[in-house]
């Protein structure tokens, strides 16, 4: 097992040092940025499906997940301790209705582990939850360059979660996540004399430290309904719940090369925020509810479908004000599955592969200029088996759009892979005399 972490903690070293950002979206301009962590890769891979849980793979979006049955292989004595790390490179071809652009981001996505103990379950991790990058300009009636918006951080969590195994079909969990982070953003303002810009320019700073802690419950339900089919449900709440804010503004006078883009300071002024109750502010994250029922037959084939609503007109923090937008609620509709030709075959690697494919459908709940922010997306992927027959290497695919070229808005079409490791191995078992 320790050469096994060993290789793992190379691969996100390697994976944090290519990462310049964790998003190329124009849209994480907006709040706290976009949300970054929407599964492991087993989930993403099936569209986003998180109802689905087993003894080889971390569910990192439904705490009861943590829990389980011990397995038969092991005269069910136990189950195996699970070790998870995943990365995403994603491409966008950023579209608006008179031009477009590629960009990309790398970025690592979780590390977590879950440690079975009877019938409990424990698992502690970290996960980026949003992420803000963009570089943004807008342009005047005559055609010059008149603002250049900039922004890069996010919100990351850091989690420890229960699961408790109450029926060999009933499990529940609640996991608490430490939210810590920063958004920076800035806003370049050009003017023009005679049509020829002044070498002083005005350019405002803003920063937002985040901290604050909020719980997740989940329940998952699993249960025989024929000699071969087993039907699965899944269900999650994450409640409501307050992130300080504490801000920062300042004003400078800059001057900028025009070839480079860089930037020289001439002066700064700090914002008095204190005296408009804009220094200390609290951010509203917005309850989440999901549930989902899918049906197959086990260690060979699943299919179902989850629906996940959150209140994101609940999300508000007084710093984040912007006139064009409206946080309204969010859902998403995700279907998929998986298949195994022969989970145990001797004979073909290939037959022990599973095979995972699925879709899905999502109101972002950002509205500009009237406009609804949705996302569509197909994804497909495989699970390839390594070293034991629990441990395995996990590749996804994702293509799908999200946003418009309406009310002068831009539309992406992205492109993410995505790779995992799902590392299981037997640390304690019971010695047995003769």
């Amino acid at each position: 097992m320790i050469k096994k972490l060993v290789i793992v903690f190379i691969a996100v070293f390697a994976i944090q040092a290519q990462a310049q950002t964790g998003t190329a979206s124009p849209y994480s301009f907006y709040g706290i940025g976009s949300l970054k962590f929407k599964g492991t890769v087993e989930n993403r891979s099936m569209g986003g499906l998180s109802i689905f849980t087993d003894s080889i793979h971390v569910n990192l979006r439904n705490p009861a997940g943590f829990a389980g049955n011990n397995l038969k292989v092991w005269n069910n004595e136990s189950r195996p301790i699970k070790f998870t790390v995943g990365g995403s490179s994603s491409n966008l071809n950023l579209k608006t209705e008179s031009e477009s652009q590629k960009v990309n981001a790398t970025t690592f996505d979780y590390l977590a582990l879950a440690v079975p103990m009877g019938k409990f379950g424990f698992g502690f991790g970290l996960l980026p939850y949003s992420s803000v990058g963009y570089k943004l300009e807008s342009s005047n009636d005559e055609g010059n360059l008149d603002n250049r918006y900039k922004g890069e951080g996010g919100l990351n969590k850091a989690f420890v979660g229960l699961g408790y195994q109450i029926t060999t079909s009933l499990a529940v969990g609640i996991d608490a996540s430490y939210n810590f982070g920063s958004v920076q953003n800035s806003a370049l303002q050009f003017t023009y004399l005679d049509g020829e810009p002044l070498q002083y320019l005005s350019k405002e700073n803003n920063r937002s430290d985040l901290s604050g802690i909020n719980l997740n419950f989940g329940l998952t339900y699993k249960t025989m309904v024929t000699d071969k089919l087993q039907l699965s449900t899944g269900l999650t709440y994450m409640p409501k719940s307050k992130l300080k804010s504490e801000n920062q503004r300042a004003f400078s006078t800059v001057v900028v090369n025009v070839t480079t883009e860089q930037e020289g300071v001439i002066n700064t002024v700090e914002a008095d925020l204190e005296s408009q109750n804009l220094k200390n502010t609290d951010l509203t994250l917005p309850s989440r509810f999901s549930f989902g029922a899918g049906i197959g037959q086990p260690q060979k084939w699943f299919a179902g479908a989850e629906y996940t609503f959150i209140n994101t007109s609940e999300f508000g923090n007084p710093i984040f004000t912007i006139n064009n937008n409206e946080f309204v609620n969010a859902s998403t509709i995700a279907l998929g599955g998986f298949y195994i030709p022969n989970y145990n075959s001797f004979s073909s690697y290939w037959d022990r592969i599973v095979y995972r494919a699925g879709v899905h459908f999502e109101n972002t709940g950002l509205e500009i200029n009237n406009e609804t922010i949705n996302e569509f997306g197909i994804s497909f992927g495989v699970g390839l088996p390594v070293g034991n027959v629990f441990s395995n290497a996990n590749i996804g695919f994702e293509l799908g759009k999200r946003g418009t070229t309406k009310a002068n808005l831009i539309q992406e079409n992205f492109m993410n892979l995505q790779i995992s490791l799902s590392l299981n191995d037997r640390w304690f078992q019971k010695r047995k005399y003769n």
